[in-house]
């Protein structure tokens, strides 16, 4: 056995995946997170919280002195590549994004390790456990695969050379200039292992090369010098989708800490209903369509059950049937504890996931000019809620646990829900007495907000009715534009986030601090309303110091801490992906708009919450 590797930051893992599962590969070589069969399954690699008894699978070499990551330009193959006294050498990390045309396994992983120069000596360990408790397979070699088995899941590790590898011990191997050692792993469940030569893994793993550079290059986005961080996000969005269904999950991980060693650590394996919108308008800004259609369809299916109220969060296949329990057991990130699988959000009741179905609805139809009468059917009765239910307090954008508050940016997004609908019902049937209710939702809850939501003697809206706390979800009310008439209240608002929930630069708490990181994707919705209120040059520098933020891959987690700038949060998180695409177009339209002469109209969209 060799030294246990310390786990790296959190904002040091790549990503790479399949549009069913992902995993996370560190700089070192270990892929320390990966469930199967879907996002939101046990972990086959899990040591990224439940520690070296989680499984991981390591490709590294020995004495490294100089690593560097990138992703292959338009793609999710992720390259790292080595530097050690004796030599140097690549290895690359894929996954088969579609493995329904040729007979190949439900998932497959694969794995390219090249020496360039000089020798090197590379260490494999290959260690597999199925689910929370670290379960070890039973396992033989078969036809010169290694075969792992846990009840219904099956991998299957074929290596060119073969180095007849057992699961949990090492091997080492030296390299010289031109060798390469192939590893292609296969996952199976409910049917036959498929067992895959390496050298054909490695076609394949090409094949899907090609698919995501094709799918990045048809993406309709001509702001140039925010292109890179642009495409990188569009394609994590989707990566992070699940492509049977649909649904968006909201990050790849479970209980990684917004603050390390602390308890604040949750299950984001679940499609949001908030993020996932926010994923549509990020998408259709791009000009693609696909994966918001998809969206809505699963949206509509997943609701049905419970048609017109709608959970604020759902599991891959639209089930709302799970809950949150903890695992004491395991040892948690850096000892951030409890690990917990499910998220208690599901059954929590929040105003604004009606209101971000309606905004989704109103993007599609706005970009394409139609909607499936089924979904149409489905807003207009989330629209109906909407304007039963406005006055009721809820657990707001940031899902307290505590008793239910009338929360600001729950009424803001009523408002503007509302809206959406009655500007859908210009275009598509709807009736004079539904429209007449909606109308008057919207007056109703729009006198609520100006007269128990703003705080007259500071000029800002506030976190919620009759109190004096601010809250970064505030900045949506310059996303709706919902006060145009009166922008002091706009700037008002802005300037006092930015003051009382400044982190340094462009960061912001999301409410007072209280051990938590920065939420990074406070940071773009900063600048999007600074946008939204004519500060132009104001958005940009926020932007691009927001952009900067990045890991050197381009990827962002949910939070930031001020101090080490070190990515805090399951990882990578959509919705600070989403927030930068989104932002990027708002500040790109109101350049054009000052370019071209024209009095910035401002942005349309909000942000969306977090999970407690």
């Amino acid at each position: 056995m060799w030294p246990e590797e310390a786990l790296p930051s959190i904002g040091e893992y790549g990503l790479i995946g399949d549009t069913r599962t992902a995993a996370l590969v560190a700089p070192g070589g270990s892929i320390d997170w990966l469930c199967f069969p879907r996002f939101d399954s046990p972990p086959l690699f899990g040591r990224l919280v439940a520690g070296q008894e989680g499984g991981s699978f390591h490709v590294g070499l020995a004495g490294v002195l100089e690593t560097q990551q990138r992703y292959l330009d338009g793609s999710s193959v992720l390259e790292t590549r080595w530097r050690t006294e004796t030599g140097e050498a690549t290895l690359r990390d894929g996954m088969v994004a579609d493995t329904g045309g040729a007979l190949l396994p439900q998932a497959l992983l694969v794995r390219e390790l090249t020496c360039r120069s000089g020798a090197v000596r590379a260490r494999v360990r290959f260690d597999p456990r199925r689910g929370w408790t670290g379960e070890r397979p039973r396992a033989e070699r078969r036809q010169g695969s290694l075969v792992c088995a846990w009840g219904p899941v099956v991998t299957t590790l074929t290596v060119a050379p073969d180095l007849a590898l057992e699961p949990g011990e090492p091997r080492e191997v030296e390299l010289r200039p031109g060798d390469r050692l192939v590893l292609a792993l296969g996952l199976d469940e409910r049917s036959p292992a498929v067992m895959v030569d390496p050298f054909v893994a490695l076609d394949h793993l090409g094949a899907t090369d090609r698919w995501w550079r094709d799918w990045t290059a048809g993406l309709e986005w001509p702001i140039g010098d925010f292109d890179a961080p642009v495409r990188r996000s569009l394609l994590t969005l989707r990566l992070l989708t699940y492509a049977p269904s649909g649904a968006p999950v909201a990050a790849a991980t479970t209980s990684l800490p917004e603050i390390v060693g602390g308890s604040r650590d949750w299950d984001y394996r679940f499609a949001w209903v908030r993020d996932a919108s926010l994923g549509v308008s990020a998408f259709l800004s791009a000009g693609s369509t696909s994966e918001p259609r998809a969206f809505l369809w699963w949206m509509l299916h997943a609701s049905r059950r419970t048609r017109p109220e709608l959970r604020v969060v759902y599991d891959l296949m639209g089930g709302a049937n799970f809950g949150e329990r903890e695992l004491p057991d395991l040892p948690g990130y850096r000892g951030s504890k409890p690990v917990r699988v499910g998220n208690a959000a599901v059954d929590q009741f929040q105003l604004d996931a009606y209101a971000w179905m309606l905004d989704a609805g109103w993007a599609y139809l706005e970009r394409t000019g139609r909607l499936y009468a089924e979904t149409w059917r489905a807003l207009r009765g989330h629209a109906d809620v909407l304007a039963r239910r406005w006055m009721e307090p809820d657990h707001g954008i940031w899902e307290f646990r505590g008793a239910r508050r009338h929360y600001v940016h729950s009424k803001l997004m009523a408002w503007h829900g509302l809206d959406r609908a009655l500007q859908m019902a210009e275009r598509l049937p709807a009736t004079e007495r539904r429209k007449r209710s909606w109308t008057m939702a919207r007056s109703q809850v729009a006198d609520e907000i100006r007269r128990r939501g703003f705080d007259q003697g500071r000029e800002r809206y506030v976190q919620a009715f009759d109190s004096t706390d601010p809250d970064a979800s505030l900045l949506g009310s310059a996303m709706t534009r919902f006060d145009p008439e009166d922008p002091s209240r706009l700037h008002g608002t802005i300037d006092a986030i930015r003051r009382e929930l400044g982190a340094g630069g462009p960061l912001l708490y999301r409410t007072p601090p209280d051990g938590e990181g920065a939420f990074l994707p406070c940071s773009f919705w900063l600048s999007s309303a600074l946008a939204a209120a004519g500060r132009v040059e104001e958005a940009r520098e926020v932007f691009e110091q927001a952009c900067a933020l990045a890991t050197p891959l381009g990827l962002f987690a949910e939070e930031l801490d001020p101090t080490t700038k070190e990515h805090l949060g399951n990882f990578p998180q959509a919705f600070t992906h989403s927030s930068l695409v989104l932002a990027a177009a708002d500040l790109a339209r109101a350049e054009a708009e000052i370019k071209d002469g024209r009095t910035n109209r401002g942005s349309r969209r909000t942000p969306r919450a977090r999970r407690s």
